[in-house]
């Protein structure tokens, strides 16, 4: 048997510095430590390698035979691997031996580091020569990159990931600075243009060195400007690391070559989610005679997906991959309807069931599948899919969003039918969400005209009720009264046919805040407690918005204790829906109510964390109506149905006496916003004057900064807790990050 080689190992000096990987190097030095085969696995260009170098140089000197590194993506034939190591080791060739056995004997009783580089097209030869050798050489320690675990008894495996790249400071983005530096010495990189590059690629470590030599000829912002086509920008342009990975195609196509003919295919059909999804939206999507189980599980051990819980995902790279080979395959057009068709389905479910016990369930699915769904909308222009999904748009704080994409949809798409008419209604419904009463009310008309000659009661009766609370909002509490008395006849029409309460409930809560409105507080409670009794459980939408009339009734009455705990109960169910535009709201009423009882500070705290929540929700409404509700607004074109001669109450909520009487305009006779009216800006103010007269200037505006500097979920936490609201903590949760 001949001897080591006289120097301590092999190990290539590092060329460049480790960015980052702090806890992964802890994680390998404490798996060496008890584990004598360690496989680091993790997709094409994550810096398995380097990540490896890393290791070993940082656990060198433990090992006092050595550190030795065999690089074996150049060897193609598995029945080499062993002579590859003995070369790397030094030892002279055996051939009366199997090189297995002469290198178990050889390393029985040495201490010393194996690393095993590039395994993936050996695994099974690499796995055969390490059985014996950790069988018979107890100090031997290995660690193997491979884009799948070995396979080999005592293995411990470490999935390296990309790098961090939330922001400034991220150990993507550092990555990018000292490798631009590097390639353009004396680069200064603004931080927002290198923090939208490293996203771009996912903190990505080969994709981000790659982008930093594209930084010699073009600017940060042009780089991260022409990553649509990560592929074909990010080619070499400088030595790589061992001669491989020249560009991210080749890093990616190697991880193609070694897939199954089943798992290439998955691969292609998978691109056609931007986003992560679950194992019931692949086989839906993906599957068919072709891939009757489709193999998710292979391909994340192959590290082509990350799985995170029972969600996969797939690096921005792999997809742009699978995405040509799709095309190649002719296949992109058929599964990206698959994909389209598959989230119409789900949607279509969440609504018919967003009245219910599931709604929590159904907002959480909608904020989770949110980059899906709008692939979906963005391939396909109907009506169908922004109409469904109604319930985003408008209870969910995604008005904007849904308008644009219902505008665009019903002005391409103008033949009648159901599809069309539940889209009119849908935008009108969200014109109301987003604040601009007069394009709800000139919606709903049109939903209504559509519904009424498609024979659809309920989309009848919900655009009467959107085109009343539109009309409140642009100062008509007569009219307005008129049409929501209209809406309950054909609403309880429907109810009957479809068992579907929702638009009753948005009615009796339209037809409360119009008694509000009027100063009819007694009788807007008594409709809010009949709407309660009939409530169902687990939904969350209506109760709230019940709820936040309720508190404006309250302090109509007088009672800013139950107005409190009204607007709390409002706060709680928006919150819990995920909706911070209505969260915010909720705080400001609360803000009213304590601004009545006389508690300015607190008030103040409020109307600032109000304002920080509107903020982080991306909300630009300064109140909940603007447009042309300062000054009443004109008309709308078209036709409601006139009801001032019309039902008398056959479908009023209150018994036998109809909860509208039919009277003109009416005027608030508190001092309380008033939400949904021209009011609601002018109640704001009434409240930050009250608020500020009763705290004292400098009071006031230190709360107010408090709350301001509060983040959203710490405000919830502290008023549903009843903490001290104007002394919150000073922490990180507290700052403004």
């Amino acid at each position: 048997m001949g001897e080591t080689r006289t120097c301590r190992g092999n190990v290539p000096a590092e060329i460049s510095s480790l960015v980052g990987r702090r806890e992964e190097l802890g994680g390998i030095a404490a798996l060496v430590a008890r584990s004598p085969l360690v496989t680091l696995t993790g997709g094409a260009g994550v810096g398995k390698t380097r990540l490896a170098l890393g290791a070993a140089g940082v656990l060198g000197g433990s090992f006092p035979d050595g550190t030795w590194f065999a690089e074996l993506s150049a060897e193609q034939n598995g029945a080499l691997v062993g002579h590859r190591v003995a070369a790397v080791l030094g030892l002279p060739e055996q051939a009366a031996h199997p090189q297995a056995e002469v290198l178990a004997g050889f390393l029985a009783d040495r201490r010393l580091l194996l690393v095993l580089d590039t395994c993936d097209h050996l695994r099974g030869a690499c796995a055969e020569l390490l059985r014996p050798i950790l069988a018979r050489a107890p100090h031997v320690r290995v660690i193997a990159t491979c884009r799948r675990p070995l396979g080999v008894p005592g293995e411990r495996v470490l999935r390296v990931g990309p790098l961090d790249a939330s922001g400034p400071g991220s150990d993507a983005v550092r990555l990018l600075g000292e490798r631009a530096r590097a390639a353009v010495p004396g680069l200064t990189l603004d931080e927002a243009e290198a923090t939208r590059i490293c996203r771009l690629l996912d903190g990505v470590p080969l994709a981000i060195e790659l982008a930093a030599r594209r930084l010699r000829a073009l600017s940060a912002r042009q780089v991260a400007d022409r990553l649509g086509d990560r592929l074909g920008l990010l080619t070499g342009g400088g030595p790589a690391p061992f001669g491989r990975h020249r560009t991210l195609r080749t890093a990616v196509g190697w991880s193609h070559e070694l897939c199954s003919p089943a798992e290439r295919l998955l691969w292609a059909r998978l691109s056609v989610f931007p986003a992560d999804f679950d194992a019931d939206d692949a086989r839906a999507v993906c599957g068919d005679e072709a891939l009757a189980d489709p193999p998710l599980a292979r391909l994340a051990e192959a590290s082509l997906l990350e799985r995170r819980g029972d969600r996969y995902r797939m690096l921005g790279m792999t997809r742009d991959y699978g995405g040509e080979w799709l095309r190649r395959l002719g296949e992109e057009d058929a599964l990206r309807r698959r994909h389209r068709d598959h989230y119409l389905a789900a949607a279509r479910r969440a609504g018919a069931e967003w009245y219910g016990p599931r709604q929590r369930e159904w907002a959480a699915w909608t904020r989770r599948e949110l980059p899906n769904l709008r692939a979906a909308l963005d391939r396909d222009d109907g009506p169908d899919l922004p109409g469904a999904l109604w319930f985003a748009w408008c209870c969910l704080g995604l008005a904007d969003p849904g308008r644009r994409y219902l505008d665009r949809s019903l002005r391409r798409h103008t033949r009648p039918g159901p599809a069309r008419t539940l889209a009119l209604w849908a935008r009108a419904q969200a014109a109301l969400s987003a604040g601009d009463a007069t394009a709800a009310r000139a919606g709903a008309v049109e939903a209504y005209e559509a519904a009424t000659a498609g024979n659809d009661p309920d989309i009848a009766g919900r655009a009467l009720q959107c085109a009343a609370a539109a009309t409140l909002a642009l100062g008509d509490p007569g009219e307005a009264g008129r049409l929501v008395v209209a809406a309950f006849e054909l609403l309880g029409r429907a109810a009957r046919d479809t068992r579907d309460d929702l638009g009753l409930a948005l009615a009796e809560v339209t037809l409360a805040r119009t008694l509000c409105a009027r100063g009819a507080f007694d009788r807007a409670v008594a409709i809010l407690d009949r709407r309660a009794r009939r409530a169902v459980r687990g939904e969350l939408w209506t109760r709230a918005e019940g709820e936040q009339v309720r508190s404006l009734a309250e302090l109509g009455r007088g009672d800013a204790g139950a107005a409190e705990t009204s607007a709390r109960a409002a706060l709680d169910a928006r919150w819990r829906l995920g909706d911070g535009i209505g969260a915010a709201l909720a705080m400001e009423q609360l803000a009213a109510a304590a601004a009545r009882r006389g508690d300015g500070r607190r008030a103040a705290w409020l109307l600032g964390a109000s304002r920080r929540a509107r903020e982080d929700s991306g909300a630009s409404v300064n109140g909940v109506f603007t447009g042309d509700a300062a000054t009443g607004g004109g008309p709308a074109h078209g036709t409601l149905p006139d009801a001032a001669g019309g039902p008398s109450g056959s479908g009023a909520p209150v018994g036998g006496s109809p909860g509208w009487d039919g009277s003109g305009h009416g005027t608030p006779v508190y001092g309380g916003p008033v939400y949904g009216t021209p009011g609601f800006a002018v109640g704001r103010e009434r409240t930050e004057r009250r608020a500020r007269a009763l705290a004292g200037d400098v009071a006031h505006d230190w709360a107010f900064a408090r709350g301001l500097a509060t983040a959203p979920g710490v405000a919830v936490a502290l008023i549903r807790n009843a903490g001290d609201a104007v002394h919150p903590p000073t922490g990180r949760a507290s700052s403004r990050t």
